[in-house]
């Protein structure tokens, strides 16, 4: 089991050291320049000079490699420098913006599996075939589903039309119903296709017909019986949706006018800020990582054949 989690980690590390690379490299080949974006204002009244002072001061002057081994020694220290567009450090901008991301979500990840278990069971526990095949389509149809068309789709009928939930003022609670309910609802996809696909290969099983032959009802088979055995294949699932979350919370946030990391990530990309969109990307990859790190250690807990395997 210690090599099995050794083995894990140092994946782990080597997935967020690619992700910092390659988000290093492909950041820095952008065309344009952010220095200039944000201080070539004529009412800044600043010289040629003091431009190139100033883009020395943010890329250090060193050669590239130089360069890239010292960012990448500031990211293990937990230091992302400093935002070109404010002059603030990264990580704070990142903790301002990062519990609104996390609430979101959080929330958002919650409700995404309670949909894809009602589809699941409900399409499991179904003996219509028209219904089973209604609500085993719906995945399809939420994973097809824009983000942003959704988003926009739900303030025009629940907040415009129907004035249920509102956009602007309200409780904390209302501002959280319809961008949690857009970023639920493609993110519930994967897992209930994954989810109804396993339910359905264990009630293949030997051992349901004799638990049935026993007096089971058919919906204590499901709950008690298939859905333990169910239940383990969709935890990796739920674990890489789970890391899509803050790429889809960027567009919610950016619909809904919510300030996380998401709207953060909006402002960067428009002034070119380079230090903001690189700890953004590590960020996302580090949580993607801790997230599918934990599934991979959980699954030999929870299974004996795989701790054994392990």
């Amino acid at each position: 089991m210690t090599r099995y989690l050794l083995s894990r980690v140092g994946q782990a590390a080597l997935v967020l050291w690619a992700a910092f690379t390659v988000g290093y490299v492909l950041l820095q080949s952008l065309p344009g320049d952010s220095v200039l974006i944000k201080f070539q204002d004529p009412e800044l009244g600043l010289s040629p000079q003091q431009i190139a002072e100033i883009r020395a001061y943010y890329s250090g002057g060193d050669p590239p490699v130089v360069a890239y081994l010292h960012t990448l020694l500031g990211f293990a220290r937990g230091s992302f420098g400093y935002s070109i567009d404010t002059g603030t450090p990264v990580v704070e901008r990142l903790a301002e913006a990062l519990p609104e991301t996390a609430e979101l979500a959080s929330a958002g990840f919650l409700l995404a599996v309670l949909i894809a278990m009602v589809i699941a069971f409900a399409a499991g526990y179904s003996r219509t075939s028209w219904i089973r095949g209604v609500l085993l389509s719906m995945p399809s149809l939420f994973v097809s589903v824009p983000v942003f068309w959704l988003g926009i789709l739900l303030i025009q009928v629940f907040s415009f039309r129907l004035g249920l939930v509102p956009v602007i003022g309200g409780s904390r609670t209302q501002q959280l119903i319809l961008p949690v309910l857009t970023l639920a609802v493609p993110i519930s996809a994967p897992i209930a296709q994954v989810l109804a696909r396993s339910i359905d290969q264990v009630h293949t099983q030997p051992f349901v017909p004799v638990v049935a032959a026993k007096g089971a009802s058919r919906w204590w088979i499901l709950w008690r019986h298939v859905a333990r055995n169910a239940v383990l294949p969709t935890l990796t699932m739920a674990g890489l949706t789970f890391g899509e979350l803050i790429a889809g919370s960027v567009v919610t946030e950016t619909v809904f006018g919510r300030n996380g990391v998401g709207r953060l990530t909006e402002q960067a990309v428009n002034a070119q800020d380079t230090p903001v969109m690189l700890a953004v990307v590590v960020l996302a990859t580090t949580v993607f990582v801790l997230v599918n790190l934990i599934v991979d250690v959980l699954f030999p807990v929870l299974d004996p054949r795989l701790r054994a395997a392990a």
